[in-house]
This record gives C-alpha cells, sequence and structure tokens, in this order.
C-alpha cells in the first residue's frame, strides 16, 4: 500500500532546521489532508520565523511546539495522539561536541531515548530518526553519539511487545546548502579570492534535501522495524566544491580539523554482513531482526552485498564535477548563483 499521510498526525523534531523546512513542504504539498503537523523544537525565533512561511491560517495542520527532547515530559506531551514521529533533532557542529562532549550526548543520546519512550507510550506507529555518514566507524563525538542513537532506535523494535510499531533509521551524506555546511561558507569567503581547504584529496557524499525527504518518505512507507536505509547518492571532491564556487580564488591548504575525516564513510566492511542492495538504496538490516530476512529480501527483490563492501566517499562509481556542482547550487541553494 501507498504511503499516505493525510487523516495523519505527523510529529517532526528538529523541525526548523533545513531538513524540516523541506519536509513539511513536501508533506503540505503532496498530502492536502495530513490532519498534524507539529514542528516540535526549542527556538522561538526560528519558529517564528517558519510559521511566516506555514502560516496556521493557510495551513491549519501546522502546529508549532516549542520544546526540547531532551525534556520527556514535554516530549511526551507533544506525542499525544501522534501517528508518525520524524526525528531530525540533534546537535551536529562536529568542533562544538569536541568542546561541549555532554550537552551533544544529552541532545543526541538522551533524546532519542526520550523519542523512543514517548513513542512506545503514547501509541505512535512509525518512528524514523535520522542519522548521518559520520555514524559509521566514528571518530569524532558527533559522529560516535549518533552511532549510539541509531543503535537505540534499532534495538527498541525489540521493546514494543505487542504494539504496532515499527523504528527504523535513514543515514546520508551532506546536505548541499544546509546551515553549517561548506557550500554556504564557500560562497561567503569567495569574495576574499581565497577558499580555504582541508585537503586536497578529501571527499564527501552528496544529497540535496528532495532526496533527503524523498528517503525519509521510503522508510515510512517500507519499513518492517530495525533497518538502517542508506541512499546511493554521489561523491564529490573538495576542490571541485572551491572551483564550481570561486574558479578564480586561491585554494589555500589549511590542513584537516580535529575529529574530521579524509573520506566519509556510510557502510562499513563490518556492515557487509548485514546489508542488502535494493535498486536506489541499500539496507543495515538488524543483527538481531524480529521479522525473516530472507522474506524480506525476496520481498524488495534485494541482494545480499559481498562481504568485505564497504561504501564511502572516495569509493563511489558516480561523481559530481565543478559545472555539476554548480547546477546544483543553483538548483537547491541559490537560484541567481554564478561562479565568479
Amino acid at each position: 500500500m501507498a504511503l499516505d499521510l493525510n487523516h495523519k498526525s505527523v510529529l517532526l523534531t528538529g523541525g526548523t532546521g533545513s531538513f524540516g523546512k523541506q519536509f513539511v513542504r513536501t508533506v503540505l504539498e503532496k498530502f492536502p489532508q495530513v490532519r498534524r503537523l507539529i514542528v516540535f523544537s526549542r527556538d522561538e525565533l526560528k519558529q517564528y520565523e517558519m510559521a511566516q512561511t506555514f502560516p496556521t491560517a493557510q495551513y491549519p495542520a501546522m502546529r508549532y511546539f516549542i520544546g526540547d527532547v531532551r525534556d520527556a515530559a514535554r516530549l511526551q506531551r507533544a506525542c499525544e495522539g501522534v501517528d508518525i514521529i520524524v526525528h531530525a533533532a540533534a546537535l551536529k557542529q562536529v568542533p562544538a561536541a569536541e568542546y561541549n562532549p555532554m550537552e551533544c550526548i544529552k541532545t543526541n543520546i538522551f533524546g532519542a531515548e526520550n523519542v523512543i519512550n514517548a513513542a512506545l507510550d503514547c501509541g505512535v506507529k512509525d518512528v524514523v530518526a535520522l542519522s548521518t555518514d559520520k555514524a559509521a566507524a566514528p571518530i569524532n563525538l558527533y559522529g560516535a553519539t549518533k552511532l549510539c542513537s541509531d543503535k537505540l532506535f534499532v534495538a527498541a523494535n525489540n521493546m514494543k511487545g505487542s504494539r504496532d510499531l515499527r523504528f527504523s533509521v535513514v543515514r546520508y551524506g551532506n546536505v548541499i546548502g544546509s546551515r553549517g555546511s561548506v557550500v554556504p561558507f564557500f560562497l561567503q569567503q569567495r569574495h576574499t579570492g581565497v577558499l580555504p581547504i582541508t585537503h586536497p584529496d578529501m571527499t564527501r557524499f552528496n544529497i540535496s534535501l528532495d532526496e533527503g525527504v524523498d528517503l525519509v518518505l521510503y522508510a515510512l512507507e517500507h519499513a518492517w522495524g530495525g533497518e538502517i536505509f542508506v541512499p546511493k547518492i554521489p561523491s564529490y571532491k573538495i576542490t571541485e566544491v572551491a572551483e564550481a564556487i570561486g574558479p578564480n580564488c586561491r585554494q589555500e591548504i589549511v590542513g584537516i580539523r580535529p575529529g574530521e575525516k579524509l573520506h566519509e564513510e556510510m557502510i562499513t566492511e563490518t556492515d557487509s554482513l548485514s546489508t542488502v542492495e535494493l535498486p536506489k538504496y541499500y539496507v543495515i538490516l538488524p543483527f538481531t531482526p524480529i521479522w525473516d530476512v530472507d522474506k524480506f529480501i525476496q520481498h524488495f527483490h534485494g541482494q545480499r552485498v559481498p562481504v568485505g563492501f564497504h561504501y564511502d566517499s572516495a569509493n563511489n562509481e558516480e561523481w559530481l564535477s565543478a559545472e555539476q556542482i554548480r547546477e546544483e547550487i543553483r538548483q537547491h541553494v541559490d537560484a541567481s548563483f554564478e561562479a565568479v
């Protein structure tokens, strides 16, 4: 049965972020009769600004709940009568997490636990949590907290008892143009004539907000419970991003920052033992599934990946050129963008 969010109540944690705004826009367009679309976040200014774009007078399904995923009682109140939770709230800045480790742990790990408990207690049917490529073989605290979060959501399927409830995870790479990412930083810096490059060989995965939203909707429609969905997406070299944004700028090598990888990874060699390939996605299956794995593979016409398979941004078949990156920026970041 195709996904239908009409007449459903959906709660989105971290809903004022880049992903949240695109998710809300997509749901309102595709499912105009959604019963409630609850934006749950802690920043009242961002909620106010988002309400100017999606006012409740025009979109009566919209609800704006001020709250923090660290606050279990407030989160549980927000989840009353909710059918679906999309968990996007997180502290995501690598340097900030290294300097403020307990704050990152409180939001990314204890907040995940609160989301799980609220779903279990409030009759929620589906939960999809957003992960990151930094959760695969993490070397920084942010990645470690997201790996822990992923493990919590996967294991939550073993705690649901007789509830009609599925927890799943989606893991993807850098969203082009998202706050704090390299594209807006380079756009700000290009007027100086110098773009700082951490390492000339550095690569990253790339995904658009639309593709990120589509992955979440796919998980909502198809998850059996406990899967980590990984999209097949292109990579780019950081030097190609610099060339795309400032072809006349000098590229200055400044060195890799603490907690950064040269290449990002989404599926490790160890993950290959439980990973299935589908036409558009990879799926990391839970090590202790509560359903028949062979039936899952047959149902989705999938196949197991070879033992030793790994998926990282340097080990990819699809790459974005500087011109393709320029077009991505025009489509998803700034329609008037021109390289200078």
